[in-house]
């Protein structure tokens, strides 16, 4: 059996959507993705991006696992302790798509390096677990007109929506969350984080990624979806540019 008549099978089900076909399925795979982090979110997310056809990911991501990653980092075992957490997804995810090309970033991505890798790419998913992380993506997403899929969890709590920059007047990360509101930066080491809800949040970072490389459904842009699985709810909150936004304002 060929290398593409293997994945021609593999995804054959997912083909069968009339949504998808074979058309949705070769964009998916043309499609460039980068995976701004490869931890709670950045690991499910990256899984199911290379299991749904994506044959481009470049994952960026300078921390190494840990024991206590490795309960809802699942791309990452205990071969992987001590290992750079980009690398070792480099290493993992063709097991999921053979046909996969990655490319790990062990490093901090800021300044000409993340312009760089953002301008490569043709859709940025952020996974990052810290306020400056996000607000550089978002910047230049912003500044290269680059899609944009944000997620974050924390507690029994998640988030999710889709900053699409190639719109003329779409928002930005910024104008939902200011770049000094210590709110905005709460992190599971400190305050703690229910496993499954870091899947749920990566894995639909990775339907709304997918949607936008094949052009089908409606994309998660203007709203963000509010998840909390103590109560068993998931919410919409609907927004807009905000005028006076440092970023995308005018």
């Amino acid at each position: 059996m060929t290398l593409a008549s293997l994945i021609e099978e593999r995804l054959s089900r997912q083909t069968l959507l009339a949504e998808l076909g074979p058309e949705g399925r070769d964009r998916i795979a043309r499609t460039h993705f980068l995976v701004v982090g490869a931890g709670g979110l950045g690991s499910p997310a990256l899984m199911y991006l290379a299991a749904s056809g994506a044959c481009r990911i470049t994952v960026a991501d300078p921390d190494t696992v840990s024991t206590s990653n490795l309960s809802r980092q699942l791309i990452h075992g205990d071969d992987a302790l001590g290992m750079n957490k980009a690398l070792n997804a480099s290493r993992t995810l063709p097991r999921l798509n053979p046909a996969l090309d990655v490319r790990a970033i062990p490093f901090v991505l800021e300044g000409e390096r993340l312009l760089e890798a953002v301008r490569e790419a043709d859709i940025v998913l952020d996974c990052s677990d810290n306020l400056k992380t996000r607000h550089a993506v978002n910047a230049a997403c912003a500044k290269l007109r680059k899609p944009l899929v944000f997620g974050s969890a924390v507690r029994f709590s998640g988030q999710v929506t889709v900053f699409d920059m190639r719109e003329d007047e779409s928002p930005c990360y910024r104008c939902l969350f200011e770049e000094d509101d210590p709110a905005n930066d709460l992190k599971a080491a400190a305050v703690g984080v229910f496993t499954p809800v870091t899947g749920i949040v990566g894995v639909l970072q990775a339907t709304e990624a997918l949607k936008l490389a094949a052009g089908v459904g409606e994309p998660l842009t203007r709203r963000l979806l509010m998840i909390d699985l103590l109560r068993a709810t998931f919410d919409i909150v609907r927004y807009k540019r905000r005028k006076s936004c440092p970023v995308c304002g005018h």
